[in-house]
């Protein structure tokens, strides 16, 4: 059988051969512009709000927690909300309100968790049984719905005549209980009579 031969068995076979080698190549031009796509997506905010407030209620309409901020930007190329100067109030009808603030925050995509970023002050106010009790720190992340904060960095907290420091904290408001979690050293002033 001679080349011609051979090659007229194969003819029909070669518009497939190029249909196909053509898909590929397509295939993979729209693979690389996706990729591409994908990869220079954007960090920009797609809301911006400034001097923001909101209140959770619960099932009773009674106000739960309250939550502000100089500015609130939210970014949808990973769901994420930051915020500047946050404040969070979190308001039980038989304890005293806690307020939480700090340099930055961030909302997590489900708006469960509230991260604290920088010089992160919490005070729980007197009430009938409790002197009033500040908290410093350089992060705190906060679980409003559970009335629950940690941290595993520095803490300071300073609770009428008595100054803690420690590293790593646990503060469940609901259970009324702080768990200082390492390194905890305390000073105790007595009161000048």
């Amino acid at each position: 059988m001679t080349f011609v031969a051979r090659f007229r068995y194969w003819l029909p076979l070669l518009p497939l051969l190029a249909l196909l080698a053509s898909v590929y190549w397509l295939d993979m031009q729209v693979q690389q512009e996706i990729r591409s796509a994908v990869n220079n997506q954007r960090h920009d905010p797609d809301v911006i709000m400034e001097n923001f407030h909101a209140t959770k209620m619960d099932l009773q309409g009674v106000p739960r927690f309250l939550l502000s901020a100089q500015q609130l930007r939210h970014y949808p190329d990973h769901d994420s909300t930051e915020l500047e100067l946050p404040r969070l109030t979190l308001l039980t009808a038989d304890r005293p309100p806690v307020n939480i603030g700090g340099v930055h925050g961030v909302i997590s995509s489900k708006g469960e968790e509230v991260l604290f970023f920088g010089n992160v002050q919490v005070v729980r106010e007197p009430g009938e049984d409790q002197s009033a009790l500040t908290l410093s720190t350089e992060y705190l992340r906060v679980v409003p719905a559970q009335d629950f904060a940690t941290t595993d960095q520095a803490v300071t907290i300073v609770n009428s005549n008595n100054t803690v420091h420690a590293i790593g904290l646990e503060m469940d408001n609901k259970a009324r209980t702080l768990k200082l979690l390492s390194q905890v050293r305390s000073e105790h002033i007595p009161n000048a009579k």
